[in-house]
């Protein structure tokens, strides 16, 4: 069994011989039910004939997970000479993001696949399987990984994450070459390395669902709420839902509460939450300015035959699209691009980019 590094200067030495390789595999296992910051957990890495596995918690508890001691790591991640390559990138990255900061040059397999003609949220188990006929083990998936000590079992399994990394982006760029479609890869890739790792507590209102229509005093609630629900989950490091569950918050804008006793019966909110946060709620209810009694909140409108039929057209163009390319449609225009271009616009999104030259026309005459 290849035992977990658990001292910097051993991360120091097997960090060396990465720095010098063109690409490396990577993979995190971390936890955050608990908690609004991931604990990362174990930190895995390949290279051509070498993989590992770092034991993060065994560092911070000796007190070596300092910045001296992870310059070496940081260093590496912000190479761009060394690609990073990772399986559904997106969370890892964010995971890293706090020790490590802004990871160079990553190659997302997942985003790769969905390019060549697998399913745009196809897992690395099956992808490992279908280009390189090996099946993994799943049964650590439900792993906690911030127990110690790990079994062999887990380390194994963890290790399993980063040995075929990669030999995947060695196939998936052949593939993506011999379709001409590095270039859609490269600007996909580039578009997701623009998008933020972390929340703007002022736009956290965004991440609801269920708060569509609002009228202009509710909306200054809603915003208000989110932020706020944000800024608390931050400093606690608590999850959101413990702060405020989502269904609360959206009853609060909705409901408009203006004492405890209307407080008290919004669904979800616990006696903990009414004690240390019910007169800052209030007070948020009272600053958004809302008329009492409250405006009745506007009519949806629904879709009109004319729209619903743009949507049809444009989805069946779509679909003729990606069948040609043999990719899923998604991948070319989502139901909610196609309603943004039914209500009228007629740039940027998949009319932009490669997907512009080879969907635009094509949705332009679906028109």
């Amino acid at each position: 069994m290849s035992m977990p590094i658990t001292e910097a200067a051993a991360l120091h030495a097997r960090l060396q011989p990465l720095a010098t390789q063109p690409a490396i595999g990577l993979d995190t296992e971390f936890l955050r039910e608990r908690t609004y910051y991931a604990q990362l957990c174990l930190l895995q890495l390949s290279g051509r004939d070498d993989a590992f596995c770092v034991d993060t918690i065994a560092l911070a508890s000796a007190q070596t997970l300092d910045a001296s001691a992870l310059a070496p790591l940081r260093q590496l991640m912000n190479d761009a000479s060394v690609c990073k390559v990772l399986h559904a990138a997106r969370q890892d990255l964010e995971v890293l993001a706090p020790s490590c900061g802004v990871i160079a040059n990553v190659f997302d397999t997942q985003l790769a696949a969905a390019l060549v003609g697998f399913p745009p949220q196809v897992g690395y188990a099956a992808l490992v399987e279908a280009l390189l006929q090996v099946k993994l083990q799943k049964t650590q998936a439900r792993t906690d990984w911030s127990r110690r000590p790990l079994s062999a079992a887990q380390i194994d399994y963890a290790l399993d994450d980063v040995r075929h990394l990669l030999p995947l982006c060695e196939l998936l760029l052949q593939r993506l070459q011999a379709l001409g479609r590095l270039a859609w890869f490269e600007e996909d890739s580039l578009s997701a390395a623009a998008e933020p790792l972390t929340v703007d507590p002022a736009e956290a209102w965004h991440r609801l669902k269920g708060l569509s229509d609002l009228d202009e005093p509710r909306l200054r609630l809603a915003q208000s709420l989110g932020e706020w629900r944000e800024r608390r989950a931050m400093s606690s490091d608590r999850p959101r839902g413990w702060v405020l569950p989502d269904i609360s918050l959206r009853e609060i804008v909705l409901r408009v509460p203006r004492n405890a006793s209307e407080l008290s019966v919004i669904p979800e909110l616990t006696e903990g939450m009414l004690r240390n946060s019910g007169p800052t709620l209030l007070q948020l209810v009272s600053d958004a300015g809302i008329p009492d009694p409250p405006a009745p909140l506007p009519r949806r409108e629904r879709p009109g035959p004319e729209f619903m039929e743009c949507v049809r057209r444009l989805g069946e163009a779509t679909r003729a699209c990606a069948e040609r390319l043999q990719i899923a449609p998604e991948l070319l225009a989502p139901r909610r691009e196609l309603e943004r271009i039914a209500g009228g616009a007629r740039s940027g999104g998949a009319f932009s980019g490669w997907r512009g030259e080879v969907i635009g026309a094509a949705l332009t005459a679906a028109l």
